[in-house]
């Protein structure tokens, strides 16, 4: 009785109240275990200097250390939880279906842009994967798809939520190359877009073979128009991200932040969301963040260390004994990147891979938006691929299928991103046009 007088109260004062009160538990709850997790894992690296020079550890490390850089972490998961529990992404499907939904296999099509249309504001895969698969793969499986199938689309056209902006990946390879997450997120727009393109036509060529999706409905202007106006405070959320980023307004944090604040305020405006639903998103999206911050929070130090122990100049040395062709090279990054994403998730595999792989990259004549790019589209197979396959467990632990008749459904999807991986690798315009 208490909570609810105070909720009511809450009501009665408006945003001077709830909103201040969601912001200072956010910072409580998201900033101690940021800056926690860094000084954990600058402390522990720092034990090592009796074996290390201490110019390893020395004022280079903690100028590489962009703490405001990492806050749009846990902000952009947030903000993903948030468009879920607001409803907002289900208006975004709805965009997405009546969008495409009148081609052929339209529903698999739309379901693969409301993947992407999740991808423009969460930045994540599990949590686009979780998110549509909850609100697609029943009516998949209605429209002809056998489950597995159904599931193997969700989990493929969530790839996409690491691949285009804004992307926790792009965040998380600035922060261990020392790059712009900005630069990143314009550099990756057309290469997101194209994995999206991949996965839509796979399906079809799958459902001419198969004939899984049976029947449509034709596409009308009048229902386009009317979804995308029920849809205006969903769709004007990316606009304001991506707007804004790429407009030059606000850094990516700047953007994760104002972008939790704008689908909050747009939750409780529509009455979506109510106070007692702001503690929920704040645990589950800190459960994440968990998992993310404290692996990111040595990354510097290990990339200091790997340096001060010349390994990456080893690895190096040895692929050019192997072979001097920068096609070769190009080659043996992707296949190590491909079997990489089959036992790791992306976050420890950018920690660990990107400072070892830059030389090898400059080395066949590769840029470092050119090679980060490439490294973080291959790293998305691994989200449907065998034995990790994250993406297949969120699907597996949705509908109680077998992840591996998921993955065999998910194989021609693995090959059309492939293609893409091959086509971004090989012809540099693709992830360097707007720099």
């Amino acid at each position: 009785m208490e909570f609810l007088a105070l909720q009511q109260a809450a009501a009665n004062l408006g945003w001077t109240f709830y909103l201040p009160l969601a912001i200072l538990v956010g910072l409580i709850v998201f900033g101690v275990p940021i800056w926690v997790s860094i000084g954990l894992g600058t402390l522990g690296m720092l034990t090592m200097t009796e074996t290390l020079p201490l110019s390893v550890f020395g004022e280079s490390l903690f100028e590489g250390i962009n703490a405001f850089a990492l806050i749009a972490v846990p902000l952009f998961i947030l903000t993903g939880d948030a468009l879920v529990r607001s409803g907002l992404s289900d208006k975004l499907l709805d965009v997405a279906e009546a969008s495409v939904g009148g081609m052929r296999t339209g529903l698999g099509s739309s379901t693969t842009l409301g993947c992407g249309f999740f991808a423009c504001i969460s930045g994540s895969d599990a949590a686009g994967a979780a998110a549509v698969g909850r609100m697609t793969i029943h009516r998949l499986v209605e429209r002809g798809y056998p489950l597995p199938a159904a599931c193997a689309l969700v989990a493929s056209g969530a790839c996409t939520g690491i691949l285009i902006p804004p992307s926790i990946a792009y965040i998380v390879m600035g922060l261990v190359l020392g790059m712009s997450a900005s630069t990143l997120f314009l550099a990756a727009a057309i290469p997101g877009v194209l994995v999206m393109l991949a996965v839509m036509t796979t399906n079809v060529v799958v459902n001419r073979l198969h004939g899984f999706e049976g029947g449509r409905e034709p596409f009308s202007w009048r229902r386009w128009i009317a979804t995308v106006w029920d849809a205006r405070w969903a769709l004007f959320v990316p606009v304001v991200i991506l707007g804004g980023i790429y407009s030059g307004l606000f850094t990516p944090t700047e953007a994760a932040s104002i972008a939790v604040v704008v689908v909050v305020l747009i939750g409780f405006h529509q009455k979506r969301l109510n106070l007692g639903d702001i503690p929920r998103m704040l645990e589950s999206s800190a459960r994440v963040c968990g998992v993310i911050v404290p692996i990111v929070a040595v990354s510097l130090p290990l990339a200091q260390t790997l340096a001060s122990l010349a390994i990456p100049q080893s690895l190096v040395s040895g692929i050019s004994e192997l072979t001097d062709s920068s096609t070769v090279m190009i080659l043996l990054m992707i296949g190590i990147l491909i079997l990489a994403g089959c036992v790791m998730e992306t976050t420890p595999n950018i920690v660990i891979l990107a400072p070892l792989l830059l030389p090898v990259a400059h080395q066949a004549g590769m840029n470092d938006f050119h090679f980060a790019i490439m490294m973080v589209t291959t790293l998305g197979l691994g989200f449907i691929t065998p034995p990790l396959g994250l993406n297949l467990f969120v699907v597996s632990g949705l509908t109680r299928c077998s992840i591996l008749s998921i993955a065999r459904y998910a194989l021609p999807f693995v090959f059309g991103m492939l293609l893409v991986v091959l086509l971004i690798a090989f012809v540099p315009w693709l992830s360097t046009w707007g720099l």
